[in-house]
């Protein structure tokens, strides 16, 4: 059995993101279970240094997460907690440092971490089904928190990689930051432009029509970044290519399980130049079809 953990931002501003991964998840043979009770991670508050709160959530989803389970579970049958958000991802595998000195917790904590498995470092390590051909350009921009705190740094364009058709084009400094950093996009905004100011030229640079990332943070600055130079290029969480490449080959069967548009319109685009719509608009959804 795997366990889904959807971080609070991703179920609220990412639906679409948590769907394709489930969906992704059960063409591969994966029980997912989802824990109703479990709450915000607490990496926001941990990013803004109130580690209090983010010890008093952590508390709360290893509850939630072992009620769920029951006593029936043991250290050989844990199931692995899925996550697709890189900056919640590396605050619950840290859930052992956070509460290590917390004697109620400390040990069911670093249990917990144990179990927990970014959505690409866990496809990464299955045979991962195929799916239909994607022909466009793609590149991938890493997350810190997944590539530097996690460590995961290659699953990602393993994943990308198993899609056919698609061009990949390395990205020049991707493990780099974007600029978002947790909050730092808000507390200091003007040196956080100024990083995504360099990293939207190495997107230019590589041609690519589709930017990759794993973070919803991340998502939501390289979105901003793309409208704010004029890049003509689109973002989607890896996941969501194969979601697509799935679709594509026909195993999804139910009309009503249709997945994320994951490239711009080019007729809704120009309409979207209007000012008016372009200030109704959320950065991160902008008029998208299918890719053909």
């Amino acid at each position: 059995m795997w366990l889904s953990s959807p971080a609070a931002l991703m179920e609220g501003l990412f639906k679409h993101t948590n769907d394709a991964t489930s969906r992704v998840l059960a063409v591969n043979d994966c029980s997912l279970s989802d824990v109703k009770t479990q709450v915000c991670c607490g990496a926001l508050h941990a990013h803004a240094g109130d580690l209090e709160t983010a010890r008093s959530l952590a508390r709360k989803n290893i509850d939630a997460f072992d009620e769920f389970l029951g006593s029936g579970a043991t250290a050989q049958n844990l199931p692995t907690i899925i996550i697709n958000a890189a900056g919640c991802g590396a605050l619950l595998k840290d859930y052992g440092e956070l509460l290590k000195d917390d004697p109620l917790y400390a040990d069911r904590a670093t249990r917990f971490g144990s179990q927990v498995k970014d959505v690409t470092e866990f496809l990464i390590q299955r045979e991962v089904r195929r799916g239909a051909e994607i022909d466009q350009t793609v590149t991938y921009d890493a997350p810190c928190h997944l590539y530097h705190a996690q460590k995961v740094q290659t699953a990602p364009q393993q994943l990308l990689s198993t899609i056919n058709g698609l061009n990949y084009v390395q990205l020049e400094g991707m493990q780099d930051c974007c600029g978002g950093a947790g909050i730092y996009n808000l507390s200091e905004p003007e040196m956080s432009e100024a990083i995504l100011s360099d990293k939207m030229a190495r997107v230019k640079a590589t041609g690519a029509r589709i930017l990759t990332t794993a973070n919803p943070g991340c998502h939501m600055q390289l979105g901003a970044g793309l409208r704010m130079f004029d890049v003509d290029c689109h973002v989607a969480h890896v996941v969501e290519l194969l979601d697509e490449s799935y679709r594509r080959a026909g195993y999804y069967q139910s009309k009503k399980e249709s997945t994320t548009p994951l490239y711009p319109n080019q007729r809704a685009k120009r309409v979207a130049a209007s000012k008016t719509r372009d200030r109704a608009r959320p950065i991160n959804s902008s008029p998208a079809t299918r890719l053909k």
